[in-house]
């Protein structure tokens, strides 16, 4: 592999579910300027400090989340990319994953609600899918085990891809020329080895090295000089108020489901959220929490896209998720932090490939028969 493998550990704890907004600051994410340190101030204050015993809850992001089903190859990796980039997966010729998951953006298409087959707005918001696979599930209500499995359900889904059947999608990779001998090489021990299991691992594969450290993990790996000291307020504020409930580990969150309005009654929520996938009722209104990861670049933000300002999502998390009442300075300060955890796209890695030219016996766009 390109990059060193590691194994996701379990991941967060339990409740908040605090975001940011599209407004936030041009260079929110950028680094510190020179003279910028732990032990330096950032314009003549006193330095802030940020006790290390308190970082005990998070960890840097790895280069790649390894399988457990299937030995990922850079070839599939390969494979894997050309596939997240195919739109004639869709019924249109006109969607691929990259649609509602731009890679160049941060993994979004910043809209409330991304646009499937025939402009169809989809029925929850678009969540990122950069480090999407440290997550304990996917899907806001956590249906799908792994980005494996979530890569099988917008193809099909009717109102995103709008895919009929997985037959006829491995029909019209099939009648592709350059992708038979490709899935060949990738999985040599299939007789018929493009099937839309292979597809969705290859998918998967690619989803898995999707990572995006940053500054956030120099600060947690020694370097006090990576965050500014008004980012280290926030910091030491995000602690003590108690974000660190729910958004923990590599990811900042991803590694649990939470109510929305733990403490305080969430008005208006149609969507019962986790309770479609087990009906329980005590999972009503329970959703995966968010990772924080990048949360300044993928907004609008919560499951149905209704927030995009950051203090205000900040403000309203601590009031219904922990009980809390910050002040607007205080709510600036984590503004601050959370900006601090956008990473880097890996340009390279998701530069746009060739695909192979269609068939003479590949369809057109909505050319299924029955």
């Amino acid at each position: 592999m390109r990059r060193t493998a590691w194994i996701f550990p379990a991941a967060a704890l339990a409740l908040t579910i605090v975001a940011c907004g599209d407004d936030a600051p041009d260079n929110v994410g950028a680094p510190p300027e020179s003279g910028a340190s732990g032990g330096e101030t950032d314009g003549g204050g006193e330095a802030v400090t940020v006790d290390r015993a308190t970082l005990v809850a998070f960890s840097p992001l790895p280069e790649v989340v390894k399988p457990t089903a299937y030995e990922m190859t850079d070839e599939m990796v390969d494979l894997g990319r050309m596939l997240f980039y195919e739109n004639r997966m869709s019924i249109s010729q006109e969607i691929s994953c990259n649609s509602c998951h731009l890679l160049d953006n941060y993994g979004v298409d910043g809209l409330q609600f991304s646009l499937g087959h025939e402009g169809i707005p989809v029925g929850r918001n678009s969540p990122t899918v950069y480090n999407a696979a440290l997550h304990i599930a996917q899907f806001w209500d956590g249906r799908a085990a792994d980005v494996e499995a979530q890569a099988k359900g917008p193809i099909l889904a009717a109102g995103e891809m709008g895919m009929p059947n997985p037959e006829y999608v491995e029909d019209v990779l099939r009648s592709i020329p350059g992708y038979l001998p490709l899935f060949e090489a990738v999985f040599p021990d299939d007789a018929d080895p493009v099937n839309y299991d292979n597809v969705a691992t290859a998918i998967g594969a690619f989803e898995r090295n999707l990572m995006t450290p940053g500054r956030w993990d120099a600060f947690l790996g020694g370097d006090d000089s990576a965050l500014t000291n008004e980012e280290k307020t926030g910091l030491n504020l995000f602690i003590s108020t108690g974000c660190t409930t729910c958004h923990s580990g590599s990811a900042m969150g991803g590694g649990l489901y939470s109510k929305l309005g733990v403490v305080k009654a969430y008005e208006g929520i149609t969507d019962v959220g986790r309770f479609e996938v087990t009906g329980l009722d005590a999972d009503k209104n329970v959703f995966k929490v968010p990772s924080l990861r990048n949360i300044a670049q993928t907004g609008p933000y919560l499951h149905n896209g209704e927030l995009a300002d950051l203090s205000e999502v900040v403000k309203i998390m601590a009031e219904y998720q922990l009980g809390k009442t910050l002040t607007d300075g205080e709510v600036a300060s984590i503004v601050a932090f959370l900006g601090a955890l956008t990473g880097d796209v890996p340009t390279d890695f998701i530069a746009v490939p060739e695909l192979p030219e269609n068939g003479p016996e590949t369809p057109g766009p909505y050319e299924f028969e029955e």
